[in-house]
């Protein structure tokens, strides 16, 4: 039977951003888009509703009350339920322009379809039994994905490869629970309580195993969807504006001999490797008393707080300064990277000093002959991801916050079916949690689920999506 809603109205919206460029489009879903598109569709031959599906037809845009021509467009019919909303689809492709496609837009509306709210086809291709919740989510992940392994997990996602894993252990938890009332109701055995603990503890441990994985996944996941927050300090002129200058490469930050040019902090994401980062170039840390430079020196501090990454840049050509002893201290016990930059130039800085202050592998680089910033690629990958995981082609990552905090709960609710079971809890009990991590799993997907999160989830979507 199909799970296709037909109550819906229908919406219209434009599904490509704003601005300049060679086309925009605007879509219809819904059980009266045809007759919509129809109405305002001039082909100068059959209608709309009679043409066959997935086909796409030239025409004109037509205003039927103003008896005007509103553009010359590219029509394409999809009809249910082979469509993205499992609804009857129209897109219009117009000229690209601010003022064509809300003309557009707008007569759409006056023809009797709704302003789409901000994630609602998606949202529809959710309630319609297309796709789960995980999979919605990782539309959105893959239109903000930053590099090319983020999208290569949010496609991943997308195809369902996180859903089957989880839908797999539903299932398991689901037999072990049927099992385990099978027999209690109606025990064939007299160590049926022996037999029925070992069922759960063997299920318990193999599915607990699964969600270990996919928790060490969790950080780099999170990392490859969000970026690394990645603060670059130093103190002045020690090349840290030259070095975010290369590594985006581009003139973003000014670079100058004079101490204190960078006065704020300057954001930008990076692609390193395949990881994104959140590169923080900052004002060089030092005492002041120019007000606007203190500023920026302050919010250094701050974004140096916050920093999941360091990178610390020394000067290799000069000696080392008490600043940058403080700085050494302040990033202790920190994820943290330090260059020695202007290895070009003679070195005078004593690598002997360093080991004193407890600095492992530092990396000798220089970012005007763009010497060994290769090794600084490398050196991330080594600390935030483990042998291999990177590049693994099918590896199934856990990256999304919610997905992440749900796991959790789902793990700690299968570790109180093993302290029910060690301390001779009834089993009728122990299932309780077995239940419970059963649950959890299900809000993944969404087969358990409230609507206010629903609401809550597709609101965060772009308007068109």
């Amino acid at each position: 039977m199909s799970n296709i809603i037909k109550e819906f109205d229908t919406i219209a919206a434009i599904s490509t951003p704003p601005g300049e460029g060679a086309i925009s489009i605007v879509r219809l879903s819904g059980s009266e888009a045809l007759k919509i598109a129809d109405s305002v569709f001039n082909q100068g031959k059959s209608h709309l509703y009679s043409v066959a599906s997935h086909t796409i037809h030239y025409g004109h845009i037509f205003d039927p009350k103003r008896m005007q021509i509103l553009d010359e467009v590219m029509l394409s019919v999809m009809r249910e339920p082979k469509t993205f909303t499992r609804e009857d689809v129209v897109e219009i492709n117009t000229h690209g322009g601010t003022v064509v496609v809300n003309q557009v837009l707008q007569l759409l509306l006056r023809e009797g379809a709704r302003l789409a709210e901000p994630g609602e086809f998606t949202k529809r291709a959710f309630l319609n039994g297309r796709i789960d919740l995980s999979q919605a989510e990782a539309v959105m992940d893959v239109i903000r994905a930053k590099t090319d392994q983020a999208m290569q997990v949010a496609v991943s996602q997308l195809d369902g490869d996180l859903s089957k894993l989880i839908r797999h252990l539903r299932q398991e938890i689901l037999e072990t629970l049927a099992q385990v009332e099978v027999n209690i109701d109606y025990p064939e055995y007299d160590d049926v309580e022996t037999l029925t603990t070992r069922l759960l503890l063997e299920k318990t441990a193999m599915v607990g195993q699964q969600l270990d994985s996919l928790l060490r996944s969790a950080k780099q996941g999170k990392i490859l969807r969000e970026g690394l927050k990645t603060a670059i300090i130093g103190r002045p002129n020690v090349g840290k504006s030259s070095l975010l200058n290369h590594l985006l490469q581009e003139d973003k930050a000014i670079v100058t001999e004079i101490a204190g040019t960078t006065r704020d902090v300057i954001e930008e994401y990076v692609n390193i490797n395949g990881v994104p980062l959140k590169l923080i170039d900052t004002a060089g840390i030092r005492e002041t008393d120019d007000l606007v430079e203190k500023i920026g020196v302050e919010r250094s501090k701050k974004a140096l707080d916050d920093a999941e990454l360091i990178l610390l840049v020394l000067n290799a050509s000069e000696n080392l300064a008490e600043q940058d002893k403080l700085l050494i201290k302040l990033t202790d016990n920190r994820k943290r990277i330090i260059l020695l930059n202007k290895a070009d130039l003679e070195t005078k800085l004593d690598l002997a000093e360093l080991e004193q202050l407890e600095v492992e592998n530092p990396l000798s680089i220089s970012v005007l002959n763009k010497d060994n910033l290769d090794l600084l690629e490398l050196e991330i990958s080594r600390l935030f991801f483990e042998a291999g995981d990177l590049n693994s082609q099918d590896a199934t990552y856990l990256s999304n916050t919610r997905h992440i905090a749900l796991i959790e709960k789902a793990k700690a609710a299968l570790t109180e079916v093993e302290a029910g079971i060690s301390v001779g809890m009834p089993v009728d009990i122990v299932q309780m949690d077995m239940t419970r991590c059963w649950d959890y799993l299900g809000e993944v997907v969404g087969d358990s689920v409230q609507d206010e999160l629903i609401t809550q989830l597709f609101s965060q979507f772009c308007l068109g999506k």
